[in-house]
């Protein structure tokens, strides 16, 4: 699974679980628009680690927290390389 499906995956599951209304993901898509709160997010976070082996907001501390969802994905992305 490459990194875009699986943080998709991730957002839908966690907004399952805890019961949230997910809004339809694109690049575009604020994070605070996406219908997932902090500790969704957390959730999000820490199963990506698990799945992709990374965690980009450990190793990366001058880099600008992502905005977007595109933006999640792009940090994600390059941080797998």
């Amino acid at each position: 699974m490459d990194v875009r499906s699986e943080i998709i995956a991730q957002f839908k599951q966690v907004s399952r679980e805890q019961d949230k209304r997910l809004a339809p993901l694109n690049d575009q898509l604020a994070l605070m628009d996406s219908g997932l709160d902090s500790l969704c997010f957390a959730i999000v976070v820490a199963r990506l680690e698990g799945a992709l082996g990374v965690d980009p907001f450990s190793t990366s501390e001058e880099a600008p927290f992502p905005v977007t969802f595109g933006d999640f994905v792009n940090f994600y992305e390059n941080a797998a390389k």
